[in-house]
C-alpha cells in the first residue's frame, strides 16, 4: 500500500490525494500522491503543507449503516439483538467532509441527533467474502457520523424505516483521513469519542460491538457486490441525543474521534435555508 494515512486536499485548483505525515497545529504535511486509491495510487515525492482537508475520497456508491450494533447501545435503547445486523442505506450525496459545515432543512431539525461510528471503506469490489478473508478488500478506517432527523425515524413516522431520516445531503462526513487497514492491528480494539460543544456523549471501545467488522463485511457480501469505494459505517455506542433528550441546535460542533485513527468534525448550520 502506498499511503498509510490517505487524504485529499486541494492543490491550485485541483483536488489531490495524499499520505499524512504529520499535523503540526492547524498545518497537515502531506506527500502528494497521483492516481486513484481504487487504481493505482503512486508517491510523487512532493511535499506540500495543507490548511484544509477535503472529503477523503472523492464520492462513494453506496453508504450502508448497521443498526444496533453495540451491546450498551441495545441496552439503553431496550432492544433485543436479531440474528442479523439490522441494516440501511444512505445516498451518495449524504457523503460529507471532515472539516464541512452541515446546513439541515427546516423539517430535519426537531430532533437532529449524533452517531459517532467507526467507518470502513471497501478498496475492491467483493462478493460473497469469508469472514476470514473480509479486510483484504477493505481500503482502510476512518471516523464517520451517521446524523440522523429522529423525528422522521420514530415508528409513528417512518414505520420503521431508517433511510429516509438519515439521508439529507451531508448526514455521513467521514474522515480525516482514511488509515490503510494494514496500520490497525485490530479493529475491535479502537476507542470511539463523539463530542458535542467539546463535551463527552459517546466513549466506548469497539470491543462492544455485538457483530464485528469481518462479520459485517461477510454478511453484507452474501449475493451482493460491495462496489470499490463503499462506505460502511458500522453502527453507534450508547450515549445518543435521543436517549439523554438532548438535540442538535444551530451552531453545534459535534467531533467524532477514533482514537490514533481519524477524526470528523463539522458545525450544524441551521441559517442556509432561513437566516
Amino acid at each position: 500500500m502506498v499511503f498509510k494515512r490517505l487524504v485529499r486536499f486541494v492543490s491550485g485548483t485541483e483536488a489531490c490525494y495524499g499520505d499524512l505525515l504529520n499535523i503540526t497545529g492547524d498545518t497537515y504535511t502531506v506527500m502528494r500522491l497521483i492516481g486513484s486509491p481504487f487504481g493505482e495510487l503512486k508517491a510523487t515525492g512532493d511535499i506540500v503543507q495543507v490548511k484544509k482537508l477535503l472529503t477523503p475520497i472523492e464520492s462513494t456508491p453506496n453508504i450502508i449503516c448497521v443498526g444496533l450494533n453495540y451491546k450498551q447501545h441495545a441496552a439503553e435503547a431496550n432492544l433485543p439483538v436479531p440474528k442479523y445486523p439490522p441494516t440501511f442505506t444512505k445516498p451518495a450525496d449524504a457523503l460529507g467532509g471532515p472539516e464541512e459545515t452541515i446546513s439541515v432543512h427546516p423539517d430535519a431539525r426537531q430532533m437532529l441527533d449524533y452517531e459517532g461510528e467507526l467507518t470502513v471503506v471497501i478498496g475492491r469490489d467483493v462478493k460473497d467474502v469469508s469472514e476470514e478473508n473480509a479486510l483484504e478488500f477493505v481500503l482502510g478506517f476512518t471516523a464517520g457520523n451517521d446524523l440522523s432527523a429522529r423525528n422522521f425515524q420514530i415508528p409513528e413516522a417512518s414505520g420503521g424505516q431508517f433511510g429516509y431520516s438519515k439521508s439529507f445531503d451531508k448526514f455521513a462526513p467521514i474522515g480525516h483521513t482514511i488509515v490503510a487497514v494494514q496500520e490497525i492491528a485490530d479493529p475491535q480494539n479502537l476507542r470511539l469519542i463523539t463530542r458535542v460543544n467539546g463535551k463527552v456523549k459517546q466513549e466506548t471501545s469497539t470491543n462492544d460491538m455485538i457483530w464485528s467488522v469481518k462479520q459485517i463485511i461477510s454478511h453484507l457480501s452474501r449475493g451482493t457486490t460491495l462496489r470499490k469505494g463503499t462506505v460502511i459505517m458500522t453502527g453507534t455506542p450508547s450515549g445518543v441525543g435521543f436517549f439523554r433528550k438532548k438535540f442538535l441546535d444551530h451552531g453545534d460542533v459535534v467531533e467524532v474521534e477514533i482514537e490514533g485513527v481519524a477524526s470528523v468534525k463539522n458545525r450544524i448550520d441551521f441559517c442556509t435555508y432561513t437566516c
